[in-house]
């Protein structure tokens, strides 16, 4: 099966430019990132597509073992210019991130405890430092 001219210009355009063939696999190039949440507009026991925090305080780290995770766990703090709230470091995130860093955290989750909001990545999130 032939690739017409129009899709190859609608390929080209899109900085596709290099051989298209049939049986080629090729990948489209990274999406527009989600639009920002903001920490106020955040609701507990909900998803999110993404936030953006300054690190303000990081806990020290845990080793934890259950049934549905083991490995190391730290607690942190951030802010963003609405509010403050806390989040939970998994992995190799713990050693990645430190005081000062702006994080970005995609694909996230959140919760309450004990009245104060804590966001995290986890399993299917991706968690990223922006600026260190």
């Amino acid at each position: 099966m032939a690739i017409d001219a129009r899709t190859k210009a609608i390929l080209k355009h899109a900085g596709l430019n290099r051989d298209i063939s049939p049986t080629k696999k090729f990948s489209l190039p990274p999406s527009t990132p989600s639009p920002r949440t903001s920490i106020q507009s955040l609701v507990a026991e909900r998803p999110f597509a993404r936030v953006e925090i300054v690190i303000l305080r990081k806990y020290p780290r845990r080793y934890v073992s259950n049934q549905r995770y083991t490995g190391y766990v730290a607690a942190a703090c951030g802010r963003d210019e609405t509010g403050f709230t806390g989040l939970v470091l998994w992995g190799k995130q713990v050693d990645e991130v430190r005081v000062g860093d702006i994080v970005r955290i995609e694909a996230g989750w959140t919760r309450r405890h004990a009245g104060e909001l804590i966001i995290s990545s986890g399993r299917n999130g991706k968690l990223s430092v922006i600026e260190a």
